[in-house]
């Protein structure tokens, strides 16, 4: 892989984006890696948690400066295709079957905010981390992030920060709930670490079933939220580390 690097140690991937002169901003070819890398791994029954962290001083600056170029001299079925590529990228890494942490160490704007919306943990450094969506500034419009963002923060937040195109630090991220832990940056290696550790020690099979139900909750009203609640919770007991965990309960 030309854009990205990848390291597998004791069950937890570590996804790096490799773009630092370009402040790993997206492009295609770095949006298809991503989605391949995620599905690969996603699959694979040695991997239980993924890391996505980035080399140089941002952990993604959004799109790339040429691949904007590009862009704005796209046809309407070009763009998209394009916003389609992003969005399959996006879901990927969403509806990853393993749990996901993204490590920020850096700036994380617009597309790279988005990179860090969609993983299930965001865990960032409190001095040098920035969260922002600068879209509308260009004039573009933050559409694939905006159907996670509403579900992870709420339309209040979402509202502020997609409209006022503001960054904030990782500690306001934390507070409004956009981001898991805000830690000082001397210490973000080893909470990433003990998180991803924390994570593996967990049955992989709960594991993705409960990411798809939490997945698919949204939507439903009280009552079938209640049933599909219910149907997922008779189809968990069927499964073998349940049923070895049940056993393992009942010998101590």
């Amino acid at each position: 892989m030309d854009t990205l690097q990848l390291a597998i140690h004791n069950g937890i991937a570590t996804v790096t984006l490799n773009r630092p002169e370009k402040r790993n901003a997206l492009n295609s070819q770095l949006l298809t890696e991503l989605r391949s890398t995620f599905e690969e791994l996603g699959a694979n029954p040695e991997v239980r948690v993924i890391i996505l962290e980035a080399n140089g001083k941002a952990f993604c600056a959004g799109a790339d400066l040429g691949y904007l170029q590009q862009v704005s001299q796209f046809s309407v079925m070009e763009n998209l295709a394009d916003s389609t590529h992003l969005q399959q990228t996006f879901h990927t890494i969403y509806t990853c079957p393993k749990p996901t942490i993204a490590k920020v160490h850096g700036a994380a704007i617009a597309g790279g905010c988005g990179l860090a919306t969609v993983c299930d943990f965001v865990i960032a450094g409190r001095t040098k981390a920035l969260f922002g969506y600068s879209e509308v500034k260009i004039g573009f419009i933050p559409a694939v992030v905006s159907v996670y963002l509403l579900r992870k923060i709420g339309d209040t937040q979402t509202r502020r920060l997609l409209l006022s195109a503001e960054n904030i630090s990782a500690e306001e991220a934390e507070r409004i709930g956009l981001i898991t832990h805000a830690v000082d940056d001397d210490q973000l290696t080893d909470k990433v670490q003990s998180v991803a550790e924390t994570l593996s020690n967990n049955s992989s099979s709960s594991v993705a079933l409960t990411k798809k139900m939490l997945e698919n909750l949204h939507g439903m009203d009280l009552d079938a939220g209640l049933r599909y609640a219910a149907s997922m919770n008779a189809i968990t007991r069927m499964t073998d580390d349940c049923k070895n965990g049940i056993q393992s309960f009942l010998q101590q």
